[in-house]
């Protein structure tokens, strides 16, 4: 029997569509059920998403699995793909490579990780590239994939994953989700919000076609336009281009690639970046820049001169500010998606930050009270992850050694948060890297940045000379030689794929 307390909410309007709308809309009620409370979701077909593709990173498969979807089915319904890590193209000199794997590298041994006894192997002149010991990495350059096996001390019991998919496509497959769980869709336009005159919280908004729809709880899935958060609320907008100054992107989708990769690529031009998103269907393309360094028509030109095969349909420009709004959570409404921020995609963090706003909104899920403490603890652990990953992005462009433009002349030059300095100071002294606040990137994800772009440590941690020369350049050898053998026995993605999750029409 459900206990009908009358302080619950009881009506919840969340306005907008796309990943961000329909991910709330799923999970929401999937947690809370149609008994619980009345979920409506607000939407336009006449109003687009931004989304064309999308790359994700591990943490997306807590929220299928917590959700209870079935990961082939969902594969085959979005044209998804998978991903072992990113590929940074360019970024630390010209001709420069390397890549952010999902996985570990090599073993840990006692209480360090590996990469302090890989700086030792550097210092003494043996390696040159910590990706020969990451399992990950070799099975993305192979454009190999497989399931993490149940082998004890194997590498392949270390592959960490995501995905790649057609965000409209998911957004699709999870209205379904959602609708068979007593989620209510209304087609329509917003005219007006209209505020509480007592309290100015969002009481109901009016549609174009006369329907007013009532709530306790709204939830602003508008996109940059921020209809409810700002438009009505007035929450304001805390802007970071200082420090991440690229303001726009041209995307075109392409024909499929073959052979299929199995990781992301970012390849860094003269203002920007590009994307590659191999899907099974096409490929999803985008080159984002900074419009103070580089016209359109340029940004355009770049991005169709660096498209692999055949484009699809006419590049589409966007515009947008990177940020955060001052609260996520204002009054009775919560912002998801690009309408609390903006993080550039560098990372592949966009539906992670949607899947966490979603995360904290039901660990700290109100009464129709409100209580403000709820409030500022939602929006003071959401400002610390925004701000956490603005960081591991800003390490990108500050440690690149390029300055064959403008562009990259004033990242290598400019001022970074306090935060961020300390880091690499910390890394730059004595090669330590420590996990602030349980932030999401690790250890092995800012070592494989700072010396994939080029940062040098100075010194190693002394614990790891604990070992002998004969036993230690035994046991490099041995991790390599086994890893190498193991990103062979790997299937190719393309055939995981055809063997488990094709999609039908492709």
């Amino acid at each position: 029997m459900i206990n009908d307390n009358p302080q619950k909410i009881k009506n919840v309007v969340i306005v907008g569509g796309g990943t961000a709308g329909w991910m709330t809309a799923a999970a929401l009620s999937h947690v809370l059920g149609s008994k619980r409370c009345n979920i409506m979701l607000i939407e336009s077909d006449q109003i687009g998403t931004v989304g064309v593709g999308e790359a994700t990173i591990p943490v997306i498969l807590k929220y299928n699995q917590a959700l209870g979807i079935d990961e082939n089915e969902f594969l085959k319904r979005t044209q998804g793909t998978f991903k072992l890590g990113i590929q940074f193209v360019n970024w630390g000199n010209l001709g420069n490579s390397y890549i952010h794997p999902f996985g570990g590298y090599g073993m840990s041994i006692g209480y360090l990780s590996f990469y302090n006894y890989w700086l030792r192997y550097h210092a003494q002149k043996h390696a040159e590239d910590p990706g020969e010991y990451s399992i990950c990495i070799q099975g993305a350059l192979r454009n190999k994939f497989m399931m993490p096996a149940q082998i004890p001390n194997s590498p392949l019991s270390q592959i960490s994953y995501a995905y790649h998919f057609d965000a409209s496509l998911y957004a699709k497959f999870l209205r379904e989700f959602a609708e068979m769980r007593g989620v209510k869709r209304i087609e329509g336009e917003i005219q007006t919000v209209n505020l509480k005159p007592e309290d100015s919280f969002i009481e109901s908004v009016n549609l174009k076609d006369g329907q007013v729809i009532n709530g306790d709880l709204f939830i602003d899935c508008t996109g940059f336009r921020g209809l409810l958060i700002e438009q009505a609320l007035n929450t304001g907008y805390e802007d970071w281009s200082h420090w991440l100054p690229c303001n726009s992107a041209v995307t075109v989708p392409s024909e499929k690639i073959d052979p299929l990769p199995s990781y992301t690529r970012a390849t860094a031009h003269s203002a920007g970046w590009q994307w590659r998103i191999a899907l099974q269907h096409r490929t999803g393309n985008g080159h984002v820049y900074c419009n103070k360094y580089m016209s359109d028509d340029e940004a355009k030109k770049i991005l169709l001169e660096n498209v692999q095969g055949k484009v699809l349909a006419e590049p589409k420009v966007i515009r947008f500010k990177t940020g955060i709004r001052r609260k996520f959570w204002n009054k009775n409404c919560v912002a998801i998606g690009l309408s609390s921020g903006f993080m550039e995609p560098l990372e592949s963090t966009s539906i992670h930050l949607i899947q966490s706003s979603i995360s904290k909104l039901i660990a700290l899920f109100p009464y129709d009270s409100f209580d403000q403490e709820i409030i500022d603890k939602y929006n003071e652990i959401l400002t610390q992850e925004f701000v956490a990953i603005r960081d591991f992005i800003i390490l990108h462009y500050k440690v690149s050694s390029r300055t064959d433009s403008e562009f990259w002349q004033y990242c290598k030059h400019m001022e970074v948060p306090v935060t961020l300095q300390r880091k690499l100071d910390l890394y730059k002294s004595s090669g330590r890297i420590f996990r602030d606040n349980n932030e999401l990137f690790d250890d092995v994800s800012w070592f494989a940045v700072m010396h994939g772009q080029g940062l040098k440590a100075e010194k190693y941690h002394p614990l790891v000379d604990e070992i002998d020369d004969e036993k230690f350049l035994q046991f490099m050898t041995e991790i390599k030689s086994v890893i190498d053998r193991s990103a062979d026995a790997m299937s190719f993605h393309e055939e995981y794929i055809a063997k488990n999750c094709a999609a039908e029409n492709k």
